[in-house]
């Protein structure tokens, strides 16, 4: 397991690339917020007002960054290869011990979907996992209506394990989430 975290460190892939997120960044995420605030509050939770400052923005990635130094999440930013942020990519409540897993999530700028931008980062980010953390599994849960994220999973190697009733608030509501995983080839 890669214990050292560089926040410069980047995959590439052949369209985009990825790279854990840092302070630095929070200007370019607030507006990537802003201006997909509708299209990414149908999947997301709620949040408050003062997540869309800057202020907010540079707070949260700074715990972030020490998150992934403590090893418990790494958050990437999805990038086109001319540079600008269209998303971001996550590997979130890492587990070790006798499970060696973490769940992933996502978000693109609605006008990239549909390019393959987000499920070639999803390899990415899966190679990354088992690769240089050595997991063992990524779960992932998405919305059962949410067709395109699924095909993103599936294309990516996720397979369909189930069905988790009313687990996740999105804007007031319990929502049931289709649970996807993918396994380490090499266990």
């Amino acid at each position: 397991m890669n214990q050292s975290i560089d926040v410069k460190q980047m995959l590439s892939g052949q369209n985009i690339y990825i790279r854990l997120l840092h302070v630095d960044d929070a200007e370019e995420m607030l507006q990537l917020l802003v201006e997909n605030k509708e299209f990414f509050q149908k999947f997301a939770m709620e949040r408050s007002a003062d997540f869309y400052t800057l202020e907010s923005q540079q707070k949260r990635l700074q715990t972030l960054v020490e998150n992934a130094e403590q090893d418990m999440d790494y958050f990437f930013g999805i990038f086109t290869n001319e540079d600008d942020l269209i998303g971001t990519i996550n590997l979130f409540a890492v587990m070790r011990g006798s499970i060696q897993s973490a769940f992933v999530g996502y978000f693109l700028d609605e006008k990239h979907n549909g390019k393959g931008f987000t499920t070639e980062a999803l390899k990415m980010i899966v190679k990354y996992a088992f690769e240089e953390l050595d997991l063992h599994r990524v779960e992932a849960g998405v919305m059962p209506h949410n067709k395109s994220s699924i095909r993103v999973l599936e294309k990516a190697g996720f397979e369909k394990e189930g069905l988790a009733r009313k687990n996740v608030k999105i804007n007031g509501k319990w929502e049931d989430h289709q649970l996807m995983a993918i396994i380490n080839p090499a266990d």
